[in-house]
């Protein structure tokens, strides 16, 4: 059985971590330099870098901090944030990061993602979907969330798999931050079935929320946390002892 993956998620924004509630109201964290090398040191399993502003601002992604970060770290490293061409793929694999989270670059370009998936490989490229919940159903959001933009989740998750997408990231943004436990109901309804990695990720705050989070939604292969990993309410090695004491495999 394959190993359900912990991964923090370290939102950057004018060189600092930051984290807010449902996409709004974000408050300084700490520097990400050093929470990279944290959690690497403390076993997580893999991390996610954000820069949660570069495409509401139109600029490309960081890239002195991610040098710094896949100099220091030796896990996975995922980035995101202002991915809007090959370019903007080349640049940041370059840098060191093993994969690439692309939202609204691939919103305005439905041709990206398989563009990417055709010279980088699928292991590369990450749909990154931010999601809420909207009229009895789930609504997709661009520019970190700002943007609705009237596509079903379902369709359009499903649509970025087939064009060649190898994992996908569901953010609740009815969840981000509040910390209530994952949105299970929504990652059922709109990643069920998928043939690829599914993270789950928005509104975890405490252990339980990942045991709760792993048994209610099998297929998911790894939670992504911010709140709860940065300010040490749960500490990741205690978090892998509970989930394997309660049957959920994990690497220690």
């Amino acid at each position: 059985m394959l190993r359900k993956r912990i991964i923090p998620c370290l939102d950057v924004k004018n060189g600092r971590v930051t984290k807010g509630v449902n996409f709004l109201a974000n408050r300084d964290v700490a520097d990400p330099i050093e929470l990279a090398k944290f959690y690497s040191d403390c076993g997580a399993d893999e991390l996610v870098f954000y820069d949660i502003t570069a495409s509401a601002e139109g600029r490309t992604i960081f890239t002195d901090i991610l040098k710094k970060a896949a100099s220091t770290v030796f896990i996975p490293l995922t980035v995101g944030g202002g991915i809007s061409s090959l370019d903007d793929f080349d640049r940041v694999l370059k840098c060191g990061a093993d994969k690439v989270s692309v939202n609204s670059g691939a919103i305005a370009d439905k041709t990206l993602i398989r563009r990417a998936a055709e010279r980088y490989g699928s292991q590369c490229v990450v749909i990154s979907a931010d999601v809420k919940r909207q009229g009895g159903g789930y609504r997709v959001y661009g520019r970190g969330g700002r943007d609705d933009t009237g596509m079903g989740a379902r369709e359009w998750i499903k649509f970025c798999v087939d064009e060649g997408a190898g994992e996908v990231v569901l953010n609740s943004m009815d969840a981000d931050g509040v910390k209530n436990g994952f949105d299970t109901e929504m990652l059922n309804d709109v990643c069920s079935g998928l043939s690829v990695p599914v993270i789950a990720s928005g509104g975890a705050g405490s252990a339980e929320d990942f045991v709760k989070l792993f048994k209610e939604v099998p297929f998911a292969d790894a939670g992504l946390a911010a709140s709860v990993f940065h300010y040490r309410e749960v500490e990741i090695p205690d978090l892998k002892k509970i989930l394997a004491e309660s049957g959920v495999p994990v690497r220690m």
